[in-house]
């Protein structure tokens, strides 16, 4: 029993620390996640420092341990490194689930396969809000194939230059919009930098 708790504790000192100043970076964090769903596809910078497990980037590392948390059930893509687990139980205490179809957040570190929309949680026509919301870290936010995008919080047009998105997803980006008010809202992150595509917003090429 002695050296199980020896064994426990050595593993808490190797965890990395969450949020340096956890109330405020947490709001500041929320703030950038609210201003990004208002303006989809316009480019944040998450200025909040933390510990970052290895897979996952500044950005993604703040949205989760902002977002997650002991209420919202969380996925993760097979193959994950076994510090973003401990790390995110630590930090945030929630529950990992098998399928995104169960999951408040699913997270797709660089390098790890994102589940298509139509699997996640679309949610129920009586409360939408609880339908899946996905974060996925891409190659780049200002280097890919430039798309156009319209709907509510853009002015005009929104130019989003996304590198690395899953093969198919803007394809997937206009049957999961067909569902409005259901469907499946997404995060994109890259380093320090996030963007948000709610489920009002439309591609255009």
């Amino acid at each position: 029993m002695h050296q199980e708790l020896l064994g426990a504790a050595a593993a808490s000192r190797q965890l990395l620390p969450g949020f340096a100043n956890p109330v405020n970076d947490a709001q500041a964090t929320f703030r950038a996640a609210l201003d990004a769903m208002a303006h989809p596809g316009r480019v944040y910078e998450v200025a909040a420092a933390s510990g970052v497990p290895a897979g996952l980037s500044p950005a993604l590392t703040a949205l989760l341990l902002t977002l997650a948390d002991v209420d919202t059930p969380l996925w993760l893509p097979p193959g994950v490194d076994a510090g973003v687990l401990d790390f995110l139980r630590f930090h945030c205490a929630c529950l990992v689930v098998p399928s995104p179809s169960l999951a408040r957040f699913a997270a797709v570190p660089a390098g790890r396969a994102a589940p298509t929309l139509a699997s996640c949680h679309p949610g129920d026509p009586a409360y939408p809000d609880l339908s899946t919301t996905l974060l996925i870290e891409v190659a780049s936010l200002d280097a890919g194939p430039e798309v156009a995008l319209s709907g509510p919080g853009i002015q005009n047009r929104q130019a989003l230059r996304a590198a690395g998105l899953p093969d198919g997803f803007w394809r997937e980006w206009r049957i999961n919009h067909q569902r409005f008010p259901l469907g499946v809202d997404v995060f994109l992150t890259h380093g320090r930098q996030l963007c948000a595509l709610p489920r009002s917003t439309r591609v255009e090429s």
